[in-house]
């Protein structure tokens, strides 16, 4: 099967290379000519350092280049989903199925992003959630790594999971598409939670406390929009939290442990080189989204106030430890 990876950065990079380990044709669409000729002359990916790019690995810069595609998969950051989708509804051909591999929450419109992605392709093109615990540079050199597929059209689900599936890359699906995405945009919130607390000198106890309670908020925030509450304890929920929460890998906690010591958000991003710290974002989304459900996220407004209000993080963590006291199930507990 031919697909078209739309975004050469580094996750784009690394799963066209499983499609093509999986015996497929692919061709990895970059935004600039720039960007494409790099990776053609160093023969790797800047974003992706030491993963040789297949001579296979057809490069271009060219949208047209989906127009012939069975697949495409759309990896750019999630700022650029709308504008890439407006792009591809004039070049796909009617009903050919569109893998989302990017992570976030549209900053305008609090829309998720197979929501924003489904409102530019139309003509019926079935669209796909790819999420999951996966660092790209890890994906990139075949560890062993497993993420889930989520679509509310079966088929299309099977298709990305035959697609991506391997001895190095297993793939589950789920009808889920509203649980993984919630879970794939809101646990870069709470990444930066995690490495701010690092960045601050707590230890293990802390990050624990942030990583577990924030799951209860992005579970119950996902639940209110529809979710289903099972995908939370699954890869896109606790398993994507826990990798982006605990490794280096992750944007999002590099960029937390700099606010933890004193940096704001704009010297983090500036620091981190310009890369996208998706939890930035997210944050200010999933407060609004959280308000308009009637959901208490208190993590996730804490967050807001450090990153929009210039909050101390010692100060929005005493306030958290401070609330009142509660019990730790959601539903009403009966005591034998």
């Amino acid at each position: 099967m031919k697909a078209a990876v739309i975004g050469s950065g580094a996750w784009g990079t690394a799963l066209a290379m499983v499609l093509l380990q999986n015996g497929h044709e692919a061709v990895l669409w970059s935004y600039t000519r720039e960007e494409s000729e790099t990776i053609r002359t160093r023969g790797e990916n800047p974003m992706l350092p030491g993963v040789p790019i297949p001579d296979k690995l057809q490069l271009t810069w060219d949208l047209q280049c989906a127009r012939d595609c069975e697949v495409v998969v759309l990896a750019t950051p999630s700022f650029a989903v709308r504008s890439t989708a407006k792009a591809l509804h004039d070049v796909l051909p009617p009903k050919v199925p569109v893998i989302l591999v990017s992570k976030g929450i549209e900053k305008n419109t609090s829309l998720l992003l197979h929501q924003v992605a489904e409102q530019e392709l139309q003509d019926g093109h079935p669209v796909v959630v790819l999420s999951g615990p996966s660092h790209a540079e890890e994906v990139g050199r075949g560890v062993p790594t497993a993420v889930v597929v989520a679509s509310e059209d079966r088929q299309a689900a099977e298709l990305a999971q035959d697609l991506f599936m391997n001895s190095r890359f297993r793939i589950y699906t789920s009808p889920d598409i509203i649980g993984v995405e919630i879970g794939a945009a809101l646990k870069n919130v709470i990444a930066l939670c995690a490495g701010c607390c690092d960045g601050m000198g707590f230890g293990d106890n802390t990050k624990a406390m942030l990583m577990t309670r924030g799951l209860t908020e992005i579970a119950r925030l996902g639940v209110a929009m529809g979710a289903r509450k099972e995908t939370f304890a699954g890869l896109a929920g606790v398993g994507d939290l826990i990798v982006t929460c605990t490794s280096m890998h992750s944007r999002n906690r590099r960029a937390g442990i700099l606010l933890g010591k004193g940096k704001t958000i704009q010297q983090a991003m500036e620091e981190l080189g310009g890369a996208v710290v998706e939890g930035y974002f997210a944050a200010a989304s999933a407060r609004e989204m959280a308000q308009k459900a009637g959901v208490e996220m208190p993590i996730v407004s804490g967050a807001c106030a450090v990153l929009y209000e210039g909050m101390d993080p010692h100060m929005v963590l005493q306030q958290l430890m401070c609330r009142e006291k509660r019990g730790e199930l959601e539903e009403e507990q009966s005591w034998i």
